[in-house]
C-alpha cells in the first residue's frame, strides 16, 4: 500500500500484520451477513488503501484473477459499500471504499431486507387471496372454515410484521434510525 512507502521494513511488517488481522475480521463479519469471505477481504483491503484503486491494482494486491475482482467489486458496488470514482488522466475505472460504516450497514440491510420483504409480501398476499377464495368456495363447512380463518389470521400477522419491517427499512434509508440510536462521535 502506498501509505507504507518510506517506512522501515519492521514497521511495514508490524502495520501490515495489524491490518491483515482487521481485514480478516471484516471478511469474517461480512461472511455472517451473506457476503463471501473473499469479498469481505476485498472491502477490508480497500478500506485501508489510501485512495482509489483499479481492478488491475486490486487483482495484483489480492492475488486474485481480474474476473474475481470484477465480481467482488460489482457486489460491493451493488451493496453501496464502494463507489466508482473519476480519476484525472486515467481511462481505467477507479474504485474507492465508502468508509461510513453506519451508512454501509444501513444500505446493506436496507437492500437485503427490502428484497426479502417484497418477495415475502407477494407470497403472503397470494396465499391470503387463495384462502379467501377457499372460504367463499367452501363457506358451509364449519371445520374447514375455522381452519382457514386461523391461517388467514396468521398470514395477516405476518403481513403486519413485514409492513413494520418496511418502516424500519425506511428509517434506515432516510437516516431517521439515528434519531433513535445516535451514531457515536
Amino acid at each position: 500500500m502506498k501509505d507504507l512507502e518510506g517506512l522501515a521494513p519492521e514497521q511495514i511488517e508490524r502495520i501490515s500484520k495489524v491490518r491483515e488481522r482487521v481485514i480478516d475480521s471484516i471478511g469474517k463479519n461480512m461472511d455472517l451477513y451473506g457476503v463471501t469471505l473473499s469479498i469481505g477481504h476485498l472491502y477490508g483491503y480497500m478500506y485501508f488503501n489510501q485512495g482509489p484503486v483499479t481492478l488491475d491494482e486490486l487483482s495484483k494486491a489480492m492475488g486474485m484473477s481480474k474476473t474475481s475482482m470484477s465480481t467482488g467489486v460489482r457486489t460491493l458496488l451493488d451493496l453501496k459499500m464502494i463507489d466508482k470514482v473519476w480519476g484525472k488522466g486515467t481511462r481505467k475505472d477507479l474504485f474507492e471504499v465508502s468508509s461510513d460504516w453506519y451508512q454501509n450497514f444501513s444500505d446493506y440491510f436496507s437492500i437485503k431486507w427490502r428484497k426479502a420483504v417484497e418477495s415475502n409480501m407477494n407470497v403472503l398476499s397470494k396465499a391470503l387471496n387463495e384462502l379467501r377464495a377457499m372460504k367463499e368456495e367452501y363457506g358451509g363447512q364449519e371445520e374447514l372454515n375455522s381452519l382457514l380463518h386461523k391461517d388467514e389470521r396468521k398470514i395477516e400477522d405476518a403481513i403486519k410484521y413485514y409492513r413494520w419491517l418496511l418502516k424500519l427499512i425506511e428509517a434506515m434509508e432516510t437516516g431517521k434510525i439515528y434519531d433513535l440510536i445516535p451514531k457515536e462521535e
